[in-house]
């Protein structure tokens, strides 16, 4: 018996719950509901070999079908919850197509809410696989915690979350903020990841920049990722967004 060849897939995990900005998933955005921009994206990438949605959303599912990803189930009530872990959902998803038979070497996990990513972005962090079992896309953060991110401590006073004695922001060692919108799993680490945590699997970075950054959670977030898309739409619409 031939043995499957190991594919590449695209997960889109997309609940019909938020409540910081109800129904994100299917909002129009730049004409098309948001979900729309990130199953074209993974659907014009020619390493990706198949896309797949989890939800638990029967307008969603809808949607996704008709731009093109499958949608092999709904979700299970106790993986669409507002707790429910991320890593899970996508592990649950990989493992129903492996039971029908799908041979899958590595995942690529596409958030919903980042539609300002590129194909050179999902090409860069896709490259960049051979080289550790997960890939995060990341970004140069707004607030650097060797010097502007604080808590507050036991004395109830502002203290540097991240205590150095660099005398210039150029000495201290680069920081990244981890952005969401791709991350790049080979098969064996997500399974891992799914018992152990995210960060019992080594990771590296694929960096963003802030422009296409933005994560989807509330009005604000929409209104400027609206705005960057429009900003940026020539360059993003050549680009296969």
């Amino acid at each position: 018996m031939k043995r499957a060849t190991a594919k590449t897939i695209a997960t889109i995990c997309a609940r019909g719950g938020s409540k910081g900005l109800p129904r994100k998933n299917v909002l129009p955005f730049a004409g098309e509901p948001l979900i729309a921009h990130t199953i074209r994206q993974a659907l014009a990438c020619s390493a990706i070999d198949g896309v797949y949605v989890s939800t638990d959303d029967d307008e969603i599912a809808d949607i996704a079908a008709r731009y093109g990803a499958q949608v092999p189930y709904r979700r299970p009530a106790e993986l669409a919850s507002d707790g429910a872990a991320k890593i899970p959902v996508i592990e649950h998803l990989v493992r129903h197509l492996e039971s029908q038979g799908q041979a899958i070497a590595t995942v690529v996990d596409l958030q919903p809410t980042s539609p300002l990513r590129i194909q050179a972005d999902l090409e860069a962090a896709i490259g960049l696989s051979a080289q550790a079992d997960l890939v995060v896309t990341v970004t140069e953060p707004s607030h650097n915690p060797y010097y502007t991110l604080v808590e507050t401590g036991a004395d109830g006073r502002l203290h540097l979350s991240k205590p150095s004695n660099f005398a210039r922001r150029q000495d201290a060692p680069a920081v990244w903020g981890l952005n969401g919108s791709i991350y790049v799993w080979r098969r064996a680490a997500l399974a891992r990841a799914a018992v152990d945590g995210f960060w019992s699997v080594p990771a590296v970075p694929s960096p963003m920049p802030r422009e296409r950054s933005v994560d989807i959670d509330d009005a604000l977030d929409f209104e400027l990722a609206q705005w960057f898309f429009g900003r940026q739409g020539g360059a993003m619409a050549d680009s296969g967004s």
